[in-house]
């Protein structure tokens, strides 16, 4: 993709609400900046992922982000097809039959064989085959103890948590404001449950994207004075089971996947910052 020849391309960009979130006075000063290189297009909050893998850095830059991902990818299916699939399946819960250990994700049979080939009942994207992979290699299989914490409580989450923020809570946050459906469908689509309100939300809901890696999505809705507020937690055995890295690629993933719900329900607002 082409880059940005001058600020107004840039400028063209940006939702032009002068929230100034980033910092700077106004939308076109951010974009003076950023044709600069004082800034990054990601750090504007409100700018969507897809804008800015499209604009941000060389194109070359983007190409080996894609390669490294590719190569990364290649080594965990050359790990997992020299891995004792069926001692696996006990330790992550899941099941051996034939050649292939399938894992419930979100509810729905996602497989890998003795040769690293995937297969599933849902679409298969880096998002969900990474950390499948990553929890298949290297899950304790600690059991989830009932006991959740934020992001920022896991192993290394402390530093990433305001990028999780940015880039998952936040986002989910704009879908739920606008689409009153989400939870419903995260019962009725993604196998999630509603559970009792935690730390005094308005609506608690539990995904189970891995067998155990819970996630719980805590709704509040806006009172007088107060705006709306979302956050994510996980179990604290989270860490034990699955990488921070993957976490944090889940949480991002089900945000975007919670963007294109609200599309296909004609809630195109709700995902237009993002």
């Amino acid at each position: 993709m082409p880059q940005p020849k001058n600020a107004m391309e840039i400028f063209q960009l940006l939702d032009k609400s002068n929230c100034q979130e980033c910092r700077e006075k106004t939308c076109l000063a951010f974009a003076g900046a950023v044709f600069k290189g004082r800034r990054k297009l990601d750090e504007c909050p409100k700018i969507d992922l897809d804008t800015i893998e499209r604009f941000s850095g060389e194109p070359e830059k983007q190409n080996t982000i894609e390669q490294n991902r590719n190569e990364y990818l290649k080594k965990l299916k050359n790990a997992t097809a020299i891995l004792d699939l069926a001692a696996a399946a006990k330790r992550v819960r899941g099941r051996f039959s034939g050649d292939k250990l399938t894992l419930k994700v979100l509810g729905k049979d996602f497989s890998v064989d003795t040769k690293g080939n995937l297969s599933a009942d849902i679409h298969i994207n880096p998002w969900v085959v990474i950390p499948f992979l990553n929890y298949v290699l290297y899950s304790k299989g600690l059991p989830v103890s009932g006991n959740w914490v934020s992001f920022r409580e896991l192993k290394d989450g402390k530093e990433r948590y305001p990028l999780f923020q940015k880039r998952c809570e936040e986002p989910m946050k704009r879908v739920a404001d606008i689409y009153t459906g989400l939870f419903d469908d995260m019962v009725r689509i993604l196998s999630g449950k509603q559970v009792e309100k935690q730390f005094e939300s308005d609506i608690s809901v539990v995904l189970h994207p891995l067998p155990e890696v819970p996630i719980m999505v805590c709704y509040w809705l806006p009172e007088e004075g107060l705006e709306s507020s979302l956050n994510v937690f996980f179990d604290e055995t989270t860490d034990k089971n699955l990488d921070t890295d993957s976490v944090f690629t889940l949480g991002t993933g089900l945000s975007q996947m919670f963007g294109k719900i609200a599309l296909r329900h004609g809630f195109p607002e709700a995902v237009s910052s993002q």
